[in-house]
């Protein structure tokens, strides 16, 4: 984690990252869902048997960044995330993030 803290850092603000790539579709992927406000996809390095992401297609640096405009956004990633989970027979339980 340490590792990913750091090269968050030093990452350049508005830089093109992976995410910026794969909505792109310049990096395969191995796409859930998309509509107009968000993209989930398999983890290429999966941590678990069952493990996806969920991002939006605006450009979102950070969350500590995010104000009111963004809560909309915001939940419908979590509704989406929701859904994606179902979709792929995890119904007793996911995590969001953390350790």
């Amino acid at each position: 984690m340490a590792d990913e803290i750091a090269k968050a850092q030093v990452a350049r603000p508005g830089g093109d990252t992976i995410f910026k790539k794969i909505n792109r579709k310049e990096i395969p992927a191995k796409i859930i869902y998309e509509d107009a406000q968000c993209l989930a996809f398999h983890d290429i390095s999966p941590q678990a048997p069952t493990h996806f992401l969920v991002i939006p297609k605006k450009h979102t640096p950070q969350i500590s960044a995010a104000d009111d405009d963004d809560a909309s956004l915001l939940g419908h990633l979590m509704i989406v995330a929701k859904k994606c989970a179902a979709d792929l027979g995890l119904k007793k339980g996911y995590q969001n993030g953390g350790e």
